[in-house]
């Protein structure tokens, strides 16, 4: 892999931007599957066995693909329902997609962008705070949910997140809660975005030292979603403890993880958790969670009133 020159403006020219106003947050209380996510699930499976086997099997897988979402509970998430459908499409097509090479690829581009992001944390007045802008632009590396990233377009997220911002209310709340925290979970999202949120929790010892922290990663593949094999090879464990969550969902359904995870999860006096599948999965719990994700598809974008791959850091208490 070769080191890429990220295009456009400097890093530098970044620096010297102001923050973006504190964007209102505009949401409901509840996560719920809804009419938009039952239809998007449809259209992406449609778009997935297009070209594979025969006509009689693409009918009747999604047929099946009917069937499940049909049959869910309201409270299902679309990320459990696909974790559903893939026993499915084994049966039918065979193994799901493998991207093992795609997140080797991912992780060893983001860790070749490092010493940039590095050099722009030590340079701001926050570096925690642009830790966690970078971490949440790194989001984007998401194949489940664009079935693509184009490296162009993640180039341009990275550059802007400099002059990014948090939500100054919500952020500030984190902080005084981690003042008084013992024990804090960070609950990761995608391959290659690990090297960011790396970076964020290495600032989180040093801004609280006495912090217990873990980091969460899945079970088992499930799309580039975050894995042991990511935190290894991205350096990820020589910054914090890390732990899985017991299962293969591409988000972290308490009542789908292992027991272990979940006791970590119950236990933890606060969760920062990354990423729309993580949001889908845990909004709703209870739990002293905060959330950091990029507004990829059109029900998050509706939801938060936001364009696409805008980022939001917002808190389950409040939301």
């Amino acid at each position: 892999f070769f080191r890429i020159v990220l295009p456009a403006q400097s890093w530098y020219n970044y620096l010297i931007y102001k923050p973006a106003a504190r964007i209102t947050e505009r949401y409901d209380n509840n996560m719920k599957l809804c009419a938009s996510c039952m239809r998007c699930l449809v259209d992406r499976q449609e778009e997935r066995v297009r070209d594979k086997g025969k006509e009689e099997d693409r009918d009747a897988y999604m047929r099946q693909v009917a069937r499940i979402i049909a049959e869910s509970a309201p409270e299902d998430s679309a990320p459990v329902l696909v974790e559903r459908i893939n026993e499915v499409y084994r049966q039918y097509f065979g193994p799901v997609t493998d991207y093992d090479e795609i997140k080797k690829e991912f992780n060893e581009l983001m860790l070749s962008l490092e010493p940039d992001i590095r050099s722009v944390m030590e340079a701001g007045e926050d570096p925690l705070h642009t830790a966690f802008v970078f971490a949440r632009a790194a989001n984007y590396i998401d194949f489940g949910m664009a079935g693509q990233v184009e490296k162009e377009t993640l180039f341009q997220l990275l550059e802007k997140a400099a002059g990014d911002s948090m939500d100054e209310k919500v952020y500030e709340e984190m902080l005084s809660d981690l003042g008084k925290a013992r024990k804090m979970i960070y609950v990761t999202d995608n391959c290659g975005e690990v090297v960011c949120d790396k970076l964020a929790v290495e600032e989180l010892k040093k801004r609280f030292p006495g912090l217990d922290i873990t980091v969460m990663v899945r079970g088992e593949a499930a799309l580039n979603d975050a894995t042991i094999e990511d935190a290894l090879q991205t350096g990820l464990d020589k910054a914090a403890r890390i732990t899985d969550n017991g299962c293969g969902v591409a988000g972290t359904p308490l009542d789908y993880v292992g027991a272990d995870a979940r006791r970590l999860l119950e236990e933890a006096d606060v969760i920062v958790a990354k990423g729309q599948g993580n949001f889908e999965t845990m909004h709703g719990c209870g739990l002293n969670i905060y959330y950091s994700f990029l507004c990829k598809c059109d029900w998050f974008r509706k939801r938060f009133g936001m364009e696409k791959n805008k980022g939001m850091f917002v808190r389950e208490r409040s939301s």
